[in-house]
């Protein structure tokens, strides 16, 4: 173990700037005394510039007296803000100068770790409980040995610099003692790296929305295909959207990635959840909002989707998803159109709820108190409007057939590449329509729920003296017969073009990576082929949904023939005449 190493190890878990003192060969790294700390004071009007050697003191001294005084609970939210600005400043100040001298004016800085190793982070619920009982530990465990750290230890820009070094540290041309201050080492920089970060964690797991112990227990099983989203509707005391939005969010990192204030989620999710509710829908309301989040949760993490989407996708992804029909009014877009309402005078009698669902979230979200957008920056925004926009017309049932038909075209080229906008969107439309797909207890809920709602449009249609739509005439629909109708022509083959489509784009990313470790959910299938000798190997996706949809159509079919049955007796009895007997 080398010296430093052996520092790091007895100072368990101090912040040591090691730093070129004036004198030529002296060095620094005694922490400040209670007394120093007592007379520090933290404004930030006349500090240093970040790149003098008297940064370093300031903003190692600053940072202790800052975790210190969060553990009084004795600092101003503004002056935690400002300093924790500069001491950030300082560091990429540092960084900025250390891998000049590392790489030479020439060379690129190294790439971020590839997609392939990303790692989802710990839910949100879960941290917050084991900080409360271990938090010792857990800071013990951060400044064991350094090559135990975890990437996501570290925010991504961190972890970029640790690449960037780690693969030139050998190469590494001893310093000049008369150059200006730097790390000594790698180690201290990480140290240093993982602070900051610790000091942001504990302000933002502070604020960061308590999880009832219920919901804590249901979303234990979120990473499920046939997740049960009607106990979580009953321990989130029926606010799903709220705690299953939150919690993906802060899962996939998308919380601390693009300075999310949790507040301000909570403000957002919130009034999603109250959008969803406002016209009492049997089906489209929170808990199909909550489900079909869930649903494309399961697609990005348990396929590998998100390692072939960029965090700015996966944020847009998972948002559309949340707000896909937003504020739906339990009709469908030919009701609309057919009674002449306002919002298909609006829309052009084109995609009249899925415009509206955007639009009404997008206005929400220039709400000061609900714009989790606040910190994008331009570029960012109009990229993740525009691929959220694209998501959510793409749950238009109107586009269903074509939108199948051009993917199915695409995927039969000899090297397809599939538009990453267009992939999304199907997948989200795939999760829209799969509640067929899942387990049986769960389908026939939302069978009935949608019945329901379709059979309360009938009424309206009635009223108004227009023509039943589609199975929304109470008196005549044939539940079972409609069920395995959408089955087979609608959601299998969804589903079908769905996998397809995955498998064709994470293949190559598969291959590339088959000796690391593969992402939750993967798995290789060989499929022995007519080439001479050869096996070739296939990557596959798990298909849970398969054997779903398989036992759900065999149940409906039986309901069918239980169905038709009863209607044959009936007409024979409303008819006066008896069944036929065998001789």
């Amino acid at each position: 173990m080398t010296e430093n190493a052996q520092k790091i190890r007895k100072q368990q878990g101090a912040l040591t700037i090691v730093r070129r003192s004036s004198s030529r060969g002296k060095t620094e790294s005694s922490p400040p005394t209670d007394e120093q700390l007592d007379q520090l004071d933290l404004d930030t009007e006349h500090l240093p510039p970040v790149d003098t050697p008297d940064a370093c003191d300031k903003a190692a001294l600053r940072l202790r007296y800052l975790l210190r005084q969060l553990n009084r609970g004795e600092i101003p939210a503004e002056t935690l803000q400002k300093n924790l600005q500069y001491a950030a400043k300082v560091l990429e100040a540092v960084y900025i100068d250390e891998t000049k001298d590392r790489r030479g004016p020439e060379q690129p800085r190294m790439q971020p770790a590839p997609l392939h190793m990303r790692r989802l982070r710990t839910p949100c619920w879960a941290r917050c409980s084991v900080e409360q009982s271990n938090e010792a530990k857990r800071l013990a465990d951060e400044d064991d040995e350094l090559s135990e750290v975890q990437p996501d230890a570290v925010p991504p820009e961190v972890r970029e610099w640790l690449a960037s070094t780690f693969t030139r540290q050998l190469a590494t041309a001893k310093r000049k003692s008369d150059e200006k201050p730097k790390f000594r080492s790698v180690a201290h920089a990480i140290r240093a790296g993982i602070f900051v970060d610790r000091i942001y964690r504990r302000v933002t797991n502070t604020a960061l929305m308590q999880f009832p112990q219920d919901v804590v227990r249901v979303l234990k099983t979120l990473d499920e295909w046939s997740f049960d989203v009607f106990a979580l509707h009953d321990a989130a005391a029926g606010q799903p959207v709220k705690y299953l939005g939150y919690e993906l969010l802060n899962r996939y990192g998308m919380i601390h990635k693009f300075k999310v204030p949790p507040t301000i989620l909570e403000n957002f999710l919130s009034r999603i959840e109250e959008g969803y509710c406002r016209f009492h829908n049997p089906y489209h309301n929170n808990l199909h909002a909550a489900d079909v989040a869930q649903t494309v949760h399961y697609m990005l993490c348990q396929t590998g989707l998100m390692n072939w989407l960029s965090d700015l996708e996966i944020f847009a992804t998972l948002v559309a998803a949340v707000v896909h029909d937003f504020e739906h009014t339990g009709t469908t877009n030919n009701f609309h159109v057919m009674s002449g309402s306002e919002t298909a005078l609006l829309y052009n009698d084109r995609a009249v709820l899925e415009n509206h669902h955007i639009s009404a979230a997008f206005r929400l979200l220039r709400d000061e108190e609900c714009n989790i957008l606040q910190n994008l920056s331009r570029d960012e925004y109009r990229e993740f409007r525009t691929l959220v926009i694209d998501m959510v017309l793409a749950t238009d049932m109107s586009f269903h057939f074509q939108q199948l038909k051009n993917m199915r075209s695409l995927l039969t080229l000899a090297e397809p590449t599939v538009d990453k906008s267009k992939a999304v969107s199907l997948v989200l439309h795939c999760c829209d329509i799969s509640h067929p797909a899942k387990r049986w207890d769960l389908h026939h809920r939302w069978t009935m729920s949608l019945l329901d709602e379709f059979f309360l449009q009938g009424d309206k249609e009635r009223e108004l003296g227009l023509p039943f739509s589609p199975l929304c005439d109470r008196n005549n629909t044939l539940v079972a017969e409609s069920q395995i109708g959408f089955i087979d022509f609608i959601v299998e083959p969804s589903m079908g073009v769905c996998a397809d489509m995955l498998e064709c784009i994470l293949g190559p990313l598969h291959s590339s990576s088959k000796n690391s470790t593969s992402a939750a959910g993967q798995e290789r299938t060989i499929n022995e082929e007519s080439t001479g000798t050869e096996t070739v190997s296939k990557f596959k996706i798990k298909k849970p949904w398969v054997a779903c949809l398989t036992d759900n159509k065999k149940i409906w079919k039986e309901q069918a023939a239980k169905d038709a049955e009863a209607r044959a007796k009936l007409e024979e009895e409303t008819n006066g005449t008896s069944p036929p007997t065998e001789e």
